[in-house]
Parts: structure tokens; C-alpha cells; sequence
């Protein structure tokens, strides 16, 4: 019976899964991955910037491949912040991010993930357990099996597989990490948004030249302000390599509570001169939408391990956006590996105990993503404040366009254009408040 286990069963092929797939094939270690959909990505919709360098580490030399799994790399970054007919805009670009491992790549899900686990298939191929570890895919998981409060295996339909570790990286519908009860119920809608995205094809050199975009440059833009005409959230416009993504996170809670439909905030949107300048010429080619965490750590789990259970990526609602960036698949991905790790470490020592296990939970804490996500938790808030949604916009567009305009009048000091501004939107005092709140989050 012992033989006929497995070292570990990771549940789900998005970022997540795949690299703690990736890590055990390479230990040598005995796994099965199961996937719901057709193929790794079938069923994943987004997609976005991959941030940091793990993706290198995973697939040493992945950006000499010609047909890799990912649209550009990025070294150019805006956040723009909106009224209704300007864009106040914090642009840079350096050639520091043109070289490999890039520090961001831009990648549409279905196809990155179906790459990835093609890889994954690769190392499984080159391992010791070659005929004994698998990906299955266009299979459901019931329910984890538990046999005396530890999970031994899942069983999907009349069938089940047993494990010495279950690795759950189911996504954000965390049905499965509830029924191991690390979640007691479903994630209030305050701390969840939904994503709506179009994908919008170009020539592609009519994309490169519209965006200035050499080789496999990319940009990736974030907007702040009448984006989301009035609900909370924000909205993103990436580069792919012949596409555009261009879309909005929304709140649930705030979408619900005014009674508005995401796609009708995607269609305002997109009639913002910036956008409508953006996406002009180009062929809608495919919708989606699906739900994401806010970044608010009271959405995770009671915990990210129990014995004989390891939570990573989605599934863990591991999820930070500070105003810098959206970081969610780099969590993903070393969220896998630190939990593959684990599971490398207990078979090494013979020990898959739950006090072992508990070193997830350690390594996740020393990592930069519980330190982030613990470190700016106000900025989180600050970000979804109404000032900053809505206030700050307006003040920053109002200013531009005093600062900028010439119109053969006297011209005021720029410290009267900025208070006038402030005057017109908000008040001194609330905004020296805002600041100061602002900059202990940052």
C-alpha cells in the first residue's frame, strides 16, 4: 500500500500548482497533478505581469525558447490617475529591464500555463518516476479524503488516489480548502473583486509602434480614478505580443451595493480619451471575468497548512496590490515551490508529520510575500480609500491641466495650482490627513 502512494497530490494546474509540480519533479519525487480542465489554462481566464525572477529558476534560459509561454517582458510602467477627460500619468521606462531573467513578463494565462505544464511534463519525463507521475487533466476533485483529521488522498468520482501530502491550489473557489476546515465559510464580498478583461488585436506593428515598443518590450499601465465610474477598483491595460489586454478590477461589495454591471463600467472605460486612443483600431477577440481577492490579508484562510494539507496560491488568497503593482501569480509561483520544498524536506526525513509541514507556513512567513503582505496592509487600504479613488484623481488632473496649459495670461506659481486644486476637491487639512496616512503606508 505504501508503493501505491503517492509522495503528494497537488490539486489544480494554474501558476500555483505547476510550480510546486515543477519543484517535486525535480527532487525525484512520486506526484500526481490533477486539473478540471482540458488542459493546464483551459479554464484560465486572466492573465497580467508576472513579476520577479522564479520564473527563471523554474525554466532556466525560458526567453531563448522562440515559441516561450509568454507574450513580452516589461520596461516600461504608468499609473495614470483619471478624471473624467484627462489622465495625470507616472511614466517610466529603463533599459535596466531589457536584459534576462526579466523582472516582468506579460503573460495570457491559458496559453503560459498549457507552456508550463508542458514543461513540467518534460522534467516528470527525465525523473525516476517518469512512468509513475502524472498531470491528469479533464479531471474533477470531489473531496479530499481524511482519515482520522489527516488527509490521505482525493477522490473524484468512484475513483480515489492516495498521498502522503495533499497540495491544494485550487483558485480562489476555495471549496476544498473549506472542507479540510482552514476556511469556515465562503470570503466576505468585501474583501473580493471580480476582473473583467477584453483582449483586443493589433497589427502588431501597429501595436509597437503605438506604444514604442522594441523586440519583446512591453508596458503594462495601471488607472486609478473615473476608470471605474464610481466603484471601487481600478482598471489595467498590458501589451502582448499582437493584443492588448485591457480591463478593470472591480469590489463586489460596491458593485452590488450601487447596482451597476461590470461590463457596462468596461464599456465607460473604454470611451476615456487615453483608453479610446489606446485600443483604437483594434478587434475585440475575446471577454472574460472572473473573481480575485482584494490584497486583504483578513480574506486568507485561518491557515495555510493542516496535517497532511499544504494552501498555495489562490487557493490561500495570497494576493497583494499596494498601488506599485497587481502581485498575485509571482505569489503563486513561489507560494508552489516553497510548499514543494516541504514536501521534499519531510520525505528526506521521514517525517511528514503536521508539526513538519508547519515549516510551510515558516518558509511562506520569511518570504517576501508575508512580509509585503503584512508590511503594507494600509496601503491596501489606502488604495481602495474614497479619497484616493476619487479626490486625488480629480486634484492631480486639475492641476495638470493648470501646469500645462499656456493661454497668454499671467501664470501662477505652481504651489497656488496645486492649493487651488486641493480647494476645488477636497480641503487642506483632509488631504494633509490623507497624505500623511498615505505616506506611513508606502
Amino acid at each position: 500500500m505504501e508503493d501505491e502512494r503517492f509522495d503528494a497530490i497537488v490539486i489544480g494546474g494554474g501558476v500555483a500548482g505547476l510550480s510546486a509540480a515543477m519543484t517535486l519533479a525535480r527532487a525525484n519525487m512520486k506526484f500526481l497533478l490533477v486539473e478540471r480542465g482540458e488542459f493546464a489554462g483551459a479554464k484560465n481566464v486572466s492573465g497580467g505581469v508576472l513579476w520577479g525572477s522564479d520564473l527563471a529558476k523554474l525554466v532556466p534560459q525560458y526567453w531563448e525558447e522562440e515559441d516561450g509561454g509568454w507574450e513580452r517582458f516589461v520596461n516600461h510602467r504608468r499609473l495614470s490617475l483619471m478624471d473624467e477627460q484627462s489622465a495625470f500619468t507616472l511614466d517610466f521606462k529603463s533599459s535596466h529591464w531589457n536584459e534576462p531573467p526579466y523582472t516582468g513578463v506579460v503573460v495570457l494565462r491559458a496559453r503560459f500555463d498549457n507552456w508550463l505544464a508542458g514543461k513540467v511534463q518534460e522534467t516528470i519525463d527525465a525523473s525516476d518516476y517518469a512512468e509513475e507521475s502524472f498531470i491528469a487533466t479533464d479531471i474533477k476533485v470531489d473531496q479530499v479524503i481524511m482519515e482520522g483529521g489527516r488527509a490521505v488522498g482525493i477522490k473524484t468520482g468512484d475513483e480515489e488516489f492516495h498521498a502522503k501530502v495533499v497540495i491544494i491550489a485550487e483558485g480562489v473557489n476555495n471549496l476544498l480548502t473549506r472542507q479540510v476546515g482552514l476556511q469556515t465559510e465562503y470570503v466576505p464580498a468585501d474583501h473580493m473583486l471580480t476582473g473583467i478583461k477584453e483582449i483586443i488585436r493589433f497589427d502588431q506593428q501597429r501595436l509597437e509602434d503605438r506604444f514604442q515598443l522594441r523586440g519583446r518590450s512591453g508596458m503594462s499601465n495601471e488607472f486609478v480614478g473615473w476608470a471605474t465610474d464610481g466603484v471601487e477598483g481600478g482598471g489595467f491595460l498590458y501589451t502582448n505580443k499582437d493584443t492588448l489586454s485591457v480591463g478593470l478590477v472591480l469590489s463586489i461589495a460596491d458593485l452590488r451595493a450601487q447596482k451597476k454591471s461590470p461590463h457596462d463600467i468596461l464599456s465607460h472605460f473604454k470611451t476615456h480619451p487615453v483608453v479610446a486612443d489606446a485600443i483604437e483600431g483594434g478587434e475585440v477577440v475575446e471577454y472574460s471575468a472572473h473573481v480575485v481577492s482584494s490584497g486583504d490579508k483578513r480574506a486568507m484562510p485561518r491557515e495555510v497548512y493542516a496535517d497532511g494539507v499544504l494552501i498555495i496560491g489562490e487557493a490561500a488568497n495570497l494576493l497583494l496590490n499596494a498601488g506599485k503593482a497587481i502581485q498575485g501569480m509571482d505569489y503563486a509561483m513561489r507560494s508552489g515551490i516553497l510548499a514543494a520544498e516541504t514536501v521534499v524536506e519531510a520525505k528526506a526525513s521521514g517525517d511528514f508529520s503536521l508539526g513538519k509541514l508547519a515549516d510551510y507556513r515558516k518558509n511562506l512567513d520569511a518570504s517576501y510575500i508575508m512580509k509585503d503582505i503584512n508590511g503594507f496592509q494600509d496601503a491596501v487600504h489606502v488604495l481602495h480609500d474614497p479619497i484616493m479613488q476619487h479626490k486625488v484623481p480629480n486634484i492631480l488632473c486639475d492641476f495638470g491641466r493648470s501646469f500645462f496649459s499656456i493661454d497668454n495670461q499671467p501664470t501662477a506659481k505652481s504651489k497656488d495650482m496645486i492649493l487651488d486644486a486641493v480647494r476645488r476637491h477636497s480641503s487642506l487639512w483632509e488631504m494633509a490627513k490623507f497624505g500623511f496616512k498615505a505616506g506611513r503606508s508606502l
